[in-house]
């Protein structure tokens, strides 16, 4: 007789339990019954198996060779099952756990208020949040210190897992004062030639902005490396010199006229922001994979409301602030 047809759920879950904890009392503790009743259920299944599964050893059981098999098989049953089970309660909302999201430094800005709205829908969610450059958000989902990150242009070990779900405009920015506000046709070899405030290696920004140079073919000329977009923001509004930054970070001290764009032909750049979690992570927590959703369906709209506040703040619309279009040839 198949046992499909005469094996419950229960005496597979009651033999799985028995077999990863290696001790019948340990199992009857796990499940919250009693050792006779998960004995029961172990004969039950060996009855339908038809050979024994477990041999009672002084310290415990061992799996005969039947045993290993059916545990192996047990193992992914009982993995779909938890999953499914997750996921429907997902579906429903109702889930708990802690949330563990990395986040490059630049969604600061922005993060914190996804995060609260999330929060505040999911009552029995709790929130950990890592912030970082790039390659140590990167390296933290690798060793699974957190389940989600939240990043610009995620590297490529992680783009099957990524999703983008919101705009990220980037653009050169610099005090009113600075003399290239001046120059009426800005280029980027001109640009080239004017140290730039930059953040560290291993920042998203910074491999942008690389980037960005060597397609054009000039060389990035750095005036000061620096490991926050607040510290180079105040260097950049004291004159120091020009920078490439997330227009989100500096939406306030654009209004205030103390940021502006360069006048530089088709200077503010599309980027995107990328929720990411682990390739090799075997099963994505339940809550980790509700704020995917959240982000993939709510996230950009949830951004545009917060840009929306900051914008109906006193100050000059930042549309009147956009740098003139490339010059007709």
């Amino acid at each position: 007789m198949s046992l499909a047809k005469v094996a419950t759920l229960k005496q597979l879950s009651a033999f799985h339990t028995v077999a990863r904890l290696g001790s019948i009392s340990k199992a009857a503790d796990a499940l919250h019954l009693t050792q006779s009743a998960v004995s029961i259920q172990i004969g039950s299944i060996e009855k339908s198996v038809g050979t024994p599964l477990l041999v009672r050893t002084g310290r415990g059981v061992r799996l005969t060779e039947a045993g290993e098999l059916l545990q192996g098989y047990a193992e992914r049953v009982m993995a779909l099952w938890n999953e499914m089970s997750e996921s429907l309660d997902s579906f429903r909302g109702d889930f708990s756990g802690t949330l563990r999201v990395g986040a490059v430094a630049t969604t600061e800005y922005w993060l914190p208020t996804l995060l609260v709205a999330f929060a505040n829908e999911n009552a029995k969610a709790k929130v950990k949040l890592h912030t970082g450059n790039r390659d140590e958000i990167v390296r933290s989902l690798a060793s699974q210190e957190i389940d989600v990150a939240v990043m610009g242009n995620p590297p490529d070990e992680l783009k099957p897992t990524s999703t983008r779900f919101a705009r990220n405009p980037m653009g050169f920015l610099a005090a009113p004062t600075h003399p290239l506000m001046a120059e009426r046709r800005l280029t980027m070899a001109r640009l080239a030639q004017e140290p730039l405030l930059v953040r560290e290696r291993g920042s998203g920004s910074r491999s942008t902005l690389t980037r960005l140079f060597k397609e054009a073919g000039l060389n990035l000329r750095i005036g000061s490396e620096l490991a926050s977009n607040e510290a180079i923001k105040q260097m950049c509004i004291a004159g120091f010199g020009p920078a490439y930054l997330s227009l989100h970070t500096c939406i306030l001290e654009m209004k205030a006229g103390l940021l502006a764009l360069l006048p530089l032909p088709r200077n503010v750049i599309e980027r995107e922001w990328f929720v990411a979690h682990s390739p090799s992570a075997k099963h994505l927590p339940q809550v980790a994979s509700a704020f995917e959703r959240f982000l993939r369906l709510r996230g950009q709209m949830k951004i545009n409301q917060l840009l929306e506040l900051r914008e109906s703040l006193p100050g000059t619309p930042l549309a009147a602030r956009r740098p003139p279009s490339a010059p007709k040839a």
